[in-house]
């Protein structure tokens, strides 16, 4: 039974163009957002630009018209680097937003055809089917068993029964088909809609702080308060000494600039977005930026067994009848009760195929009967796929009031509702090991008769008579073997998680070479036992068969109780809680249901599970870069707060050794290196041979964070030294500061090569492919020089040109003081080789 069975030819393309041009777009047109302005507005607050003012202000006032502007400049220029992230976060998002747009199913000249749902026009024939999520507002005009929810609407969470007979005969966009199938004619599109019209729209990314987010938010505000105490305890200081209130004002200035990390932040929210960019170039969608976070931490993967780590390519392989007692290939010349058996097999599918079994079982019935009957018969009950195992029951009838009853589903189902002596009994689970043990997917078949039409309440009620099995045979992907090996090698245990039998599963999980087949666990087994027995079996079992959707969610939760960060990967309408549950619930493209797709936080657009781990590689490069920019912005903060704090407190011959303009300078130099830099870093070769992080971890505390003061601590050293150089040798305050500048900038270049690893050789990473670090540090190289030997720009900054010697004690100093690390990191991998 096709489309054209329902005599509905849909609109044609002139059609579709007319009520395109009437109506617009399928789309919730939400109140226009002037990002632009939102993100200047959201600047003005930003405490570095507020200082970057007021100090400017200050110079305007006491007459430095010369600073004041070059201040109100590098406000300027800080603001554009500002706005240049902001938008380079919001077009991956935005980017993001377009890629992953659901689709639908329409039928336009007579044929069915996928579309995307803002294409959707007033007046299509819309199909909607279980699982899926309705596109726009219409009417039934035909259906099968058809439930919505409608919760999104109305807040009732029962699934509601419709169809073209009803009053209610009306579906809403944005409700979830809960089962069976319906066509309805759109009435209608976007902000018309019952959705558009209460003003919801579920494409809205969510945006809500994340754990590390929450982290470096409450860390730049405690950096900011101790700003906000040192600068006042500064501003005493210098006005004490000096009387001059907005001298001292503007020195007080200096050190709360130093003081704020506020490039952390924008490091943050760059990484997030353009790593989720990233993905979506490797074919992975992610719906929630925190997703993006905690990939790295994955530390076991549950996956399906159909189309995941096999093909989905369902071929009709063999035939059992019960009558005969034997199993024939399909290739062998089929008797009627054989070609019986596929029709009545035909006849519990769906009228319109979408699973690749029914649309094998609908290809074998047409290659096997003289006539083909299917335009005769119309569908009037369907009793949806259901149960424990699960079955599924259609009743068809043509015009004469023939009835035809068919089901098919697990065996062992269909076998309990069937009146079947002992010796037959043992006939099927002897043809079903032999089946199955050669990995084939089985499937029973049953049909009876029923005279009436006041239906049973449920398909288990019908007193079936068995017919026999239809197998399927459904080959491992060809990557699959390397793919868990990939998993393997990074730490990463793969639980296989299937609705089918054991015995199946087995055979394909062995000819994969998937570790622990021998071992399996069936959904009602585990089911029954309690919650300690049920963690530590989750742990010791790797294949869970016959599963439905109370134990997939039991295992999921039993393996978060066990402090396992948990992968899932779903298609299915009973995979929605497991995958909602789950912390990277990852949905399939191609064959995943809207449902499926709603409940995750990722789509792999190909279903092709190898993505995960180059999601899982992506997740661990991020969060690598960002805590390698992090370790660096903490590192070199720390050596320019100590370097204007120290001589102040200790009262030094030139306690006032840097200005405002030095410190923006500076501030101007780090925002490239930390965003631009790290974040283009390609992933280091060790990174998928780790295990994976532990989600706890944060970057200020441990190991991490005791580095980074260190460097920190010891780039002070050596930049006080050369202060002190300067000061023996009765340097100008004008050469101290272009000394001890200078050395600061040689260590930053140092640093900035030194930390793009804390285990390889900086004689490793510079041959890491990264065409941003040479055009910085080039950059940075030459504005250095023009400063310090171009006049007019070191009158401005109050420098003096250096000798050949003194330009090399700084930078010198600067290598020394950065250099010492490589020892450290010689030692780690010693240590590791040992």
């Amino acid at each position: 039974m096709q489309t054209k069975n329902f005599n509905i030819k849909g609109l044609t393309n002139e059609e579709v163009l007319q009520a395109r041009s009437k109506y617009g777009y399928n789309k919730l047109e939400a109140k226009k957002e002037y990002y632009f302005f939102e993100a200047i507005r959201s600047l003005v607050k930003e405490p570095m630009v507020i200082l970057l003012l007021v100090a400017s202000a200050i110079y305007f006032i006491s007459g430095n018209i010369g600073d004041g502007i070059f201040l109100s400049s590098a406000t300027v220029l800080v603001a554009a680097i500002s706005l240049y992230q902001d938008s380079r976060s919001r077009n991956a998002l935005e980017k993001l937003k377009t890629f992953s747009e659901p689709k639908c199913k329409v039928i336009r000249n007579g044929k069915t055809e996928d579309i995307k749902s803002e294409n959707l026009v007033v007046g299509d024939s819309l199909i909607v089917e279980e699982g899926g999520t309705v596109a726009g507002d219409g009417i039934i005009v035909h259906s099968n068993d058809f439930s919505v929810n409608e919760s999104i609407l109305t807040g009732e969470s029962l699934s509601v029964y419709k169809d073209k007979t009803k009053a209610d005969h009306k579906v809403y966009q944005g409700t979830l088909v809960s089962g069976g199938l319906a066509i309805v004619t759109v009435t209608a599109i976007g902000n018309e809609t019952q959705l558009g019209k209460i003003g919801k729209s579920i494409e809205e990314i969510q945006k809500e702080k994340t754990p590390l987010e929450l982290q470096i938010n409450n860390f730049v505000k405690k950096m900011a308060i101790v700003g906000a105490i040192i600068f006042i305890i500064v501003w005493a200081i210098n006005y004490y000494h000096s009387h001059n209130i907005l001298d001292s004002l503007l020195k007080a200035l200096t050190l709360a600039m130093s003081i704020l990390p506020e490039e952390i932040p924008v490091a943050f929210t760059t990484f997030m977005a353009l790593g989720a960019w990233r993905l979506m170039k490797l074919g992975v969608i992610v719906k929630q930026i925190k997703t993006v976070e905690t990939l790295g931490s994955a530390t076991i993967i549950c996956t399906d067994k159909t189309g995941t780590i096999t093909e989905n390519r369902m071929s009709l392989a063999r035939l059992f009848t019960l009558s005969s007692n034997k199993i024939f290939n399909i290739n062998d010349t089929l008797s009627t009760a054989e070609k019986e058996l596929i029709k009545i097999a035909m006849w519990a599918s769906e009228p319109i195929p979408f699973d690749p079994m029914e649309i094998a079982l609908h290809n074998a019935y047409k290659n096997s009967v003289q006539r083909d009957e299917r335009s005769q018969y119309a569908m009037v009950h369907e009793y949806p796929l259901g149960g424990k195992p699960p079955m599924m029951t259609h009743i068809f009838k043509n015009i004469e009031g023939k009835r035809i009853i068919a089901a098919k589903g697990a065996p062992e189902a269909l076998m309990a509702i069937s009146n079947l002596s002992t010796i037959e009994k043992e006939h099927i689970n002897k043809a079903i090991e032999t089946i199955t043990a050669e990995g084939y997917r089985v499937l029973g078949v049953a049909d009876t008769n029923f005279e009436g039409d006041n239906y049973p309440k449920t398909q288990q009620d019908f007193q079936f008579n068995f017919k026999g099995i239809v197998a399927f045979y459904d080959p491992p992907k060809k990557n699959i073997a390397s793919v868990l090996e990939d998993f393997r090698l990074a730490g990463i245990k793969v639980k296989i998680i299937t609705g089918d039998n054991a015995l199946t599963t087995r055979a394909i999980a062995k000819e994969i070479g998937f570790k622990g087949f021998e071992k399996s666990m069936s959904g009602d087994e585990l089911m029954q036992l309690n919650d300690t027995e049920l963690r530590q079996k989750v742990e010791d079992t790797s294949i869970f068969t016959r599963m439905f959707p109370q134990a997939k969610l039991k295992i999921i939760n039993a393996l978060k109780a066990n402090k396992e960060i948990v992968a899932m990967t779903g298609d299915g309408v009973n995979d929605g809680p497991a995958l909602k549950a789950a912390h990277i619930g990852i949905a399939m493209g191609k064959k995943g249901t809207e449902i499926a797709k709603q409940a995750a936080t990722l789509i792999l657009l190909e279903d092709d599970l190898s993505k995960m781990v180059d999601a899982i590689a992506m997740g661990r490069r991020i969060y690598a870069n960002l805590k390698k920019a992090i370790q660096y912005i903490i590192s070199i903060h720390i050596p320019i707060i100590l370097t204007v704090f120290i001589p102040l407190a200790l009262g030094w011959e030139f306690p006032n050794i840097f200005y405002p303009v030095h410190i923006i300078f500076l501030e101007l130099i780090m925002g490239p290196t930390c965003s631009i830099i790290y974040e283009n870093e390609p992933i280091e070769k060790n990174s998928m041979l780790q295990k994976p992080r532990p989600f706890t971890v944060t970057f200020f505390n441990g190991k991490e964070l005791t580095t980074s003061i260190v460097q920190g601590l010891i780039i002070t050293l050596g930049v006080l030294m050369v202060y002190q150089y300067g000061i023996q040798h009765d340097y100008s305050e004008s050469l101290t500061r272009s000394m001890v500048f200078t050395t600061l900038i040689a260590a930053n270049i140092f640093l900035t090569l030194v930390n793009r690893s804390f285990y390889y050789s900086v004689l490793t990473t510079l041959k890491y492919k990264n065409k941003l670090v040479p055009l910085i540090i080039g950059i940075t190289i030459t504005i250095t020089a023009s400063l310090l030997f171009i006049p007019p720009f070191t009158k401005f900054f109050k420098f003096e040109t250096l000798s050949f010697s003194q330009l090399f004690i700084s930078i010198l100093t600067g290598f020394i003081a950065v250099i010492w690390y490589e020892i450290v990191k010689w030692n780690k991998r010693k240590k590791n080789r040992n």
